[in-house]
């Protein structure tokens, strides 16, 4: 069974390490379960996104929906950044590489981020992601900040990076509207 163990440096965020088992046919890992997170809303929605290595994705972030994230190809590195005013975690930024290690092993972790946590990742490899959501693509949650904020510090990995145009035109940190900012008093569980 998978260990499932809070993120000390961002509250309400967990990393799963789920068993993988292998033998001379190959492996088997389970990367999702409902019971891991008791007490948080249901997945609803399963994504993929397949990005070209030195993409940086964010840092995207909402004030309704969770989301896990697990690396079946390649390897990126994941940035969290507690928003929320009045959490005990904000202002922390956290990071962790998921997939493909430079050992030629694979980190089958994955990541559940709460509302309110500024996520992002950076492609160290051309990479697979895939991401389950508690609630359907509404484009009013879709929000962001700037992922070059001097105030959040992040170490992506990559030099020259390849953005959206939506993630090179978000604000940073301190600029945003009062409306958008998230509270710790945004749902956790």
């Amino acid at each position: 069974m998978a260990t499932v163990n809070p993120i000390e440096e961002i509250e309400g965020a967990y990393i799963v390490e789920p068993d993988v088992h292998a033998d001379d046919r190959g492996m088997f890992v389970e990367t999702y379960r409902r019971s891991w997170f008791p007490g948080q809303r249901e997945m609803v929605q399963g994504n993929r996104g397949d990005r070209a290595k030195g993409t940086i994705v964010g840092l995207h972030y909402h004030l309704h929906q969770s989301d896990y994230w697990y690396v079946p190809f390649g390897a990126l590195r994941v940035v969290l950044h507690d928003l929320r005013e009045g959490s005990p975690t904000d202002g922390s930024t956290w990071t962790i590489d998921l997939g493909a290690q430079p050992d030629g092993s694979h980190r089958h972790t994955g990541i559940y981020i709460p509302p309110g946590l500024a996520h992002g990742f950076a492609a160290l490899t051309d990479c697979t992601i895939t991401y389950l959501v508690d609630g359907y693509y509404n484009p009013a949650d879709e929000l962001g900040v700037a992922w070059d904020d001097p105030a959040i510090g992040a170490d992506w990995g990559v030099e020259s990076p390849i953005l959206s145009d939506r993630d090179a035109a978000n604000p940073r940190r301190a600029d945003l509207p009062i409306d958008r900012r998230p509270h710790a008093s945004l749902r956790t569980t």
